[in-house]
């Protein structure tokens, strides 16, 4: 697998179906056809097809493993249609080898619509391909195919196959797929289904998604590959494309987390070998956050043909924060890279309880490795409430989040533009269900705002929305809070007029969504009318909030719930986060969001990936880098960075900003039980983040994660108590040195945390620390 992109829609179009099979002793394909059946048999692999469209893959002993005998089709007039019948014969590829054709039959109602299957095997591989002609109506997005798993000894799963690549335009190198695995398991044998694009929420116990695309002879085509084999999806992938070098990494930890420093981290780096025998080198380098190279190691082995090599690297975990280790296995002019993420998080006892500002944006729907560890790690980390959780709905019951004493609310979202009659009878309905779940807040729709930053859709919201939802709680005196829909952006106009419209009354607390783009968390951009394009300032944090607080102050005060907020890390784009920059906007999002009173925030969302398709890998789409955790359920930085800004803020109480004389250093003071701690800045670089090159299109050539982005240290002494202890943006800590009762700190714009400092007020309502003297600012 060289480190350069391929085509993420070309794997197996380009390697499999150009006859690729797993490079074992090749054994003669035979195929036999008698009182309509027909067999092909390969070495450890046999199909069987029959009258009525089915076909059965057996493995070496003769025991089928799956059957199926339909394929199915969507129309966008006439809707699904499933195939009642098929015929096999006895056939050939276009080169002679030979094949099963399949010629399915459908009723009526499918008009002109025709499939043909084309099957055939090679070693422990079976090939599965439909050609598919009918009305320009079809929805080639729509095809399935059907399969039933026979007596699997555990549950299947959906596995994504990525590989990772290097950014021809330079920057971070980043993860993407190449194809997506239905898994089963019988005993040591696993058998999968690899194609190259399937939805999961589209996927059951009988039916796979195997979305079609365009034939240039004609209609679509839709394929998927089986393979039987002994080792993981990945290593089994790339045996199947018998070419060049696979790695996956793995670790002996759920989420690559562990407890306290010195503790053994193992990383196995797992290389698959789709050639002929040969001999590698496996490097492994490991470097901390401020890139101290942690470890560096080199080993030699050898791999077998179309088989499999794993070592195991053993590296004392440090003492605290996050490592990234890349391991590149090469031979000859062939490589291969992977890389994740390994962390030390120790445990932490939470005092807040019900007070508690932190939450999470989603329903947990990646369970992996298990509900149980999943929550597990929330709570690890601070999260108390989670925004959406009943009884049917997506993720786990209310009840799972009772039994850990976590809170939780409800979204539920409208349909504006209906009948009066169906909006009353929608409020009734998702009221009794917000009740029925024990949600403590309703969140009455999700951004429904548009168009953005006008306020045009205020008065519809309220007329066929809030009010309906508002009158049917005092018919049934449901004790649930009500909030607006939760605005994408601080949408002001739309306020103003929800507002005026009486909306204000019928809300116990306020949601938004402060979108943000390549802006410091603490940036107010100037103006009061902000842009509101795909890079305009209306995507900002502080000064969405501070035009919410002056609202409140003139209307009247509601709790402020942000229910989503985010720092996404899609690489290499300067509208978005470094992996980096992500941590330090975490800790300094959720800082000032404590200094202003903020009731919650519900941090959006958990683990990379998008709804319906979990981890599969796709670097271009913005949705699916917004998670704390990365795709291979590893921790991002910004997990670090939240379970630090809960550390810090769990029982605080915000006393007051501080200023200095230098007009570009800022400070947050906060009471804990710890003593005072105060969060310091400086932006003398200012305020809006990855600005170097041009803006010609979309990317930036990101910085690696240890990089330090800030150009510009400025000192600032002050005086201290006897231990002064800095904590950074993921919760690594230092003893900074104190000598006659003062202490120098460096500043830059990373958010860091203080202890053993002397905050104090300075003047009518204002703040400082104790014995402030500037330095000389240091630029690099």
């Amino acid at each position: 697998m060289a480190e350069q992109p391929l085509s993420r829609r070309g794997f197996l179009g380009a390697a499999l179906a150009a006859g690729v099979v797993l490079v074992a002793e090749s054994v003669p394909v035979t195929a036999y056809a008698a009182a309509g059946d027909v067999t092909l048999t390969a070495g450890g692999i046999s199909l069987l097809a029959s009258v009525g469209g089915r076909l059965a893959i057996r493995d070496a002993a003769g025991v089928t493993r799956s059957a199926g005998s339909k394929f199915q089709v969507k129309d966008s007039v006439t809707g699904i249609h499933n195939s009642i019948g098929g015929t096999p014969t006895l056939s050939a590829l276009a080169d002679g080898t030979p094949a099963i054709r399949m010629d399915y039959t459908f009723d009526a109602a499918a008009g002109s619509t025709t499939v043909t299957g084309w099957f055939s095997v090679g070693t422990s591989h079976a090939r599965l391909e439909w050609h598919v002609t009918g009305a320009a109506t079809l929805v080639p997005d729509g095809f399935l195919f059907s399969r039933a798993i026979q007596a699997p000894t555990a549950a299947d799963d959906y596995i994504a196959i990525t590989q990772w690549v290097r950014d021809s335009g330079g920057g971070i190198p980043f993860e993407d797929t190449l194809g997506v695995a239905h898994t089963s398991t019988w005993g040591s044998l696993h058998g999968l289904f690899l194609l190259d694009r399937s939805k999961q929420a589209w996927t059951n116990a009988t039916w796979i998604h195997s979305p079609g695309v365009v034939d240039p002879a004609g209609g679509w085509n839709s394929a998927a590959d089986f393979f039987f084999s002994e080792t993981r999806p990945s290593a089994t992938a790339t045996i199947g494309r018998g070419r060049e070098l696979g790695l996956d990494l793995t670790t002996n930890r759920d989420f690559n987390l562990f407890d306290v420093a010195g503790e053994a981290m193992e990383l196995t780096a797992l290389v698959a070998n789709g050639g002929a025998a040969r001999s590698v080198s496996l490097e492994l380098t490991m470097r901390t956050f401020d890139g101290a190279v942690l470890a560096e190691s080199t080993v030699s082995g050898s791999v077998a043909a179309a088989s499999t090599w794993q070592y195991t690297f053993s590296v004392p975990a440090p003492a605290s924060g996050i490592a990234l280790a890349e391991v590149v296995v090469r031979s000859g002019d062939d490589s291969a890279f992977a890389r994740t993420n390994l962390a030390v998080l120790p445990s932490y006892d939470y005092q807040a309880g019900a007070d508690s500002m932190f939450g999470i944006a989603n329903y947990p729907w990646l369970l992996r490795p298990s509900a149980d560890a999943v929550l597990d790690l929330w709570q690890r980390v601070g999260i108390n409430l989670v925004r959406i959780a009943y009884d049917g709905g997506p993720g786990l019951p209310p009840s799972a989040f009772d039994a850990r004493g976590m809170r939780h609310n409800i979204e539920l979202q409208p349909t504006l533009g209906i009948p009066d009659d169906a909006a009353t009878a929608w409020a009734a309905d998702k009221l009794a269900v917000a009740a029925g779940a024990g949600a403590g807040y309703f969140e009455v729709g999700n951004e429904l705002n548009r168009p953005f930053n006008t306020g045009t859709a205020a008065q519809a919201y309220f007329d066929q929305v809030m009010r309906p939802v508002f009158d049917r709680r005092a018919v049934t005196g449901d004790t649930v809070k009500l909030m607006n829909n939760g605005l994408a952006g601080m949408d002001k106009p739309w306020v103003e007029n929800f507002i005026a419209a009486g909306g204000w009354d019928l809300i116990d607390a306020f949601a938004y969504h402060p979108g943000r783009g390549n802006f410091t968390p603490d940036y107010v951009p100037p103006g009061d009318v902000w842009d509101t394009g795909a890079a305009g300032t209306y995507w900002n944090f502080y000064g969405g909030l501070k035009q919410l607080k002056v609202l409140m102050a003139e209307h009247g005060q509601k709790e402020i719930w942000l229910t989503e907020a985010y720092a996404p890390t899609k690489p290499n784009s300067w509208w978005h986060d470094t992996y980096r920059h992500a941590a330090e906007n975490v800790l300094l999002t959720l800082g000032l969001a404590k200094a202003e009173g903020v009731r919650c925030v519900c941090w959006y969302q958990f683990h990379d990936s998008v709804l319906g398709m979990p981890q599969v890998a796709d670097p271009d789409n913005v949705e699916y880098h917004y998670g704390l955790m990365n795709r291979d359920l590893s921790p991002k930085p910004s997990l670090l960075a939240y379970a630090n800004a809960a550390w810090v803020l769990d029982q605080a109480t915000f006393r007051g900003w501080l200023t200095f004389a230098d007009p570009r250093t800022f400070g947050l003071w906060f009471d804990t039980p710890d003593g005072p701690a105060v969060m310091l800045w400086n932006r003398a670089d200012g305020y809006i983040l990855n600005t170097a090159g041009t803006r010609d299109d979309w990317h930036f050539p990101a910085p690696e994660m240890w990089v330090d982005p800030w150009p510009t240290k400025t000192p600032l002494t002050v005086a201290a108590g006897a231990t002064v202890r800095e904590v950074d943006a993921i919760g690594q800590a230092r003893s900074l040195p104190v000598a006659e009762g003062k202490a120098t700190l460096t500043l830059d714009g990373a958010p860091r945390i203080y202890y053993g400092l002397i905050p104090h007020p300075s003047g009518l309502g204002t703040f400082t620390l104790a014995g402030c003297r500037p330095g000389r600012r240091l630029d690099r």
